[in-house]
């Protein structure tokens, strides 16, 4: 069995490769700039409408789902230190279909985010005269927000054709910026603006139970929490990934969870009374559009709300500079595991996948058409990247029992239980984004499969050396697995349009039911081990920088 050298040099320009420059600050900086973008600016005002002062323990829910799906995830990418890994386990572990399925989700999630962080830029922005007029009443962007839209994602494309060592660099920078300021507010309109009274004057959870679940989903909790797997979508440029990436990835998840956790405490017991008298869903104060801004304008620090109006800007920018490298970066992926042309692993001097990059252009400026507001949007985004994510429980569980005797830098503790107990809850976060998300969610899907599937079945009727391998044998349950998903949802009581004949705490009993079968049944259809290393072999081989 061939392994990637630990200790491989850096690609040189004439290798053609991607160029191992990114250490350990450099992966967990990818991360927590991920993680803290136009998340921090609205989650907390989102999830006290929904949940009220409940919405801590919505955060904390919140908090514990990502920290299980990131503990699968650190053991993953130091065993497989390749880019855009999340793509590629369940190709490992299931074949061509499951390969290409979760590589669209990845994909999609990834080339998304970066023009929904655009938005919010430009949202926030309107607080000022030189950048009124690029939104209508209903947030959707004018003629002038397209232009202003794409001319910031040329920027974000730009700083990434300056290699990954440039971005890192840069990212570096912005996340100092984007880590002081949230905990500013959090400690400056503490010190003068803490009213205790607050948790529980007009109830802690007036909405009960069904508010605290959907806020996880709905209102931006777990879209604030992603992130973590930047640094794993970065394996491939990093100098040593085994040490670095277990390190990286739980390390940005408890930076970004931590501060979350506290802005939502502070931005409660901060509001003014008057502000939520009629009801936390009816909350409501001056410049609540820009919600942590106008509350420091509101309770006196002027000052202050001008600095978080420009934070407004640095904040989102900075995470949809990471994710339009990521997306490039799960592009190679796909195209060398056979999904995608060949012409996305072209790299350029600097170790830039450039057509990639291009790709990720063309496809945000798509997304500046007339679609929803940033808000309305979480909910999809969060449902398309957290099926991504289920994808890892899944091959953890074939590759306990397939590999063990594979090298594992970190091996993670009891993992047999939390990688099936991942799998359910990250199916709850999904199913708690609603029907109304998920139907939408499922015609993306189908465009995938579509887009993909016409490739793959092409590069095979052509007799391509790297046409892609369906085993639809092994993939038996991934049809079941999306069509139930959806069917529980449609019959649930989450989102509009649901049919609310599940009734709550029924319906997180048949969702842990219904995961557990899927995860059990994966495990017992997936590919042979000889498959699977062949698989291994075939990519992460040539994924080494040249000797």
């Amino acid at each position: 069995m061939t392994k990637v050298d630990q200790a491989a040099p850096v690609a040189t320009s004439e290798t053609g490769g991607l160029r191992r420059d990114v250490g350990l600050i450099g992966l967990m900086w990818a991360s927590v700039g991920s993680i803290i973008g136009s998340g921090w600016l609205y989650g907390a005002e989102k999830a006290v409408v929904v949940a009220g002062p409940a919405a801590i323990i919505s955060w904390v829910i919140g908090t514990v789902a990502i920290v299980l799906l990131a503990l699968v995830h650190a053991e993953l990418g130091g065993m497989f230190p390749v880019a855009g890994g999340t793509a590629r386990y369940p190709h490992y572990a299931f074949g061509g279909l499951a390969g290409m399925s979760f590589g669209w989700f990845s994909w999609l999630q990834a080339a998304t985010v970066a023009p929904i962080e655009v938005e919010a830029m430009i949202g926030y922005a309107g607080h000022w005269k030189f950048a009124q007029g690029l939104q209508g009443a209903d947030g959707t962007l004018t003629t002038s927000g397209i232009v202003t839209a794409i001319v910031l994602m040329a920027i974000f494309v730009g700083v990434n054709f300056f290699g990954v060592r440039a971005l890192a660099h840069t990212n570096s920078a912005a996340t100092w910026w984007k880590i002081a300021i949230p905990l500013a507010a959090i400690f400056i309109i503490a010190a003068g603006n803490f009213h205790g009274s607050n948790f529980t004057s007009e109830g802690f959870a007036p909405f009960g139970a069904k508010g605290v679940l959907g806020a996880i989903s709905s209102s931006g909790i777990i879209f604030a929490l992603l992130g973590f797997e930047q640094a794993i979508q970065l394996a491939g440029e990093s100098r040593n990934p085994q040490r670095d990436l277990p390190r990286a990835t739980l390390g940005s998840v408890a930076i970004g969870a931590g501060i979350y956790i506290l802005l939502q405490i502070v931005f409660i017991a901060a509001l003014p009374h008057a502000s939520f008298m009629h009801g936390w869903g009816k909350l409501a104060y001056a410049g609540i559009s820009g919600p942590w801004a106008g509350l420091a304008t509101v309770v006196g620090l002027g000052w202050l709300g001008w600095v978080l109006y420009v934070d407004a800007i640095i904040s989102p920018g900075g995470t949809g500079l990471i994710y339009t490298t990521a997306t490039s970066r799960v592009s190679y992926g796909l195209a060398k595991n056979g999904y995608a042309p060949k012409a996305l692993t072209k790299t350029d001097k600097r170790g830039v996948p450039w057509i990639g990059l291009i790709v990720t252009f063309v496809t945000g400026i798509l997304c500046f058409l007339p679609f929803p507001s940033w808000q309305e949007l979480v909910g999809f985004i969060t449902s398309a990247s957290v099926l991504m994510y289920a994808g890892a429980p899944l091959a953890y569980g074939v590759f306990s029992d397939r590999l063990p005797h594979f090298e594992r830098p970190y091996r993670l503790p009891f993992g047999k239980f939390i990688s099936p107990a991942s799998f359910v809850v990250a199916n709850l976060i999904i199913y708690w984004s609603g029907w109304n998300t998920l139907w939408r969610l499922a015609f993306a899907i189908l465009l995938g499969y579509v887009l993909m599937g016409s490739y793959a079945l092409w590069a095979n009727l052509k007799g391509k050396p790297d046409a892609p391998r369906m085993d639809f044998k092994a993939a038996q349950w991934l049809p079941a697995y999306l069509l139930g998903i959806g069917l529980i949802s449609w019959q649930g009581s989450f989102g509009e349009g649901s049919q609310g004949n599940i009734k709550l705490y029924w319906d997180i009993l048949v969702i842990a039911a219904f995961s557990l079968g899927i995860y059990y049944w994966a495990k017992a259809t997936a590919s042979k081990t000889e498959a699977i290393e062949r698989s291994i072999d075939e990519v992460v081989v040539t994924d080494a920088p040249a000797h």
